[in-house]
């Protein structure tokens, strides 16, 4: 799976599961602030990944450092990476 292909994943998940437009889903776009997320939409967001990418988001420290999009998409990349190394 490319990095465009699993920022495409993330991107349709999200927006699908919390409603948001396409034109939303931009890598600066604030996951309080621009995406109008709270802390229970944080823990649909973690199972909503988790699912579609087969692997354990929670128990990763570095998920408390999120506070972007882009955040989320670079998270996702380097724990794929990591886990198929």
């Amino acid at each position: 799976m490319t990095d465009q292909e699993i920022i495409g994943l993330i991107n349709t998940s999200l927006a699908e599961e919390f409603e948001l437009s396409s034109d939303s889903m931009k890598p600066e776009a604030l996951i309080f602030d621009d995406l109008e997320l709270d802390s229970l939409d944080i823990v649909d967001m973690v199972v909503v990944l988790e699912n579609a990418f087969q692997f354990k988001i929670r128990e990763d420290d570095s998920i408390q450092k999120i506070r972007a999009l882009g955040d989320i998409h670079d998270f996702v990349i380097n724990k794929k990476k990591e886990l198929n190394n």
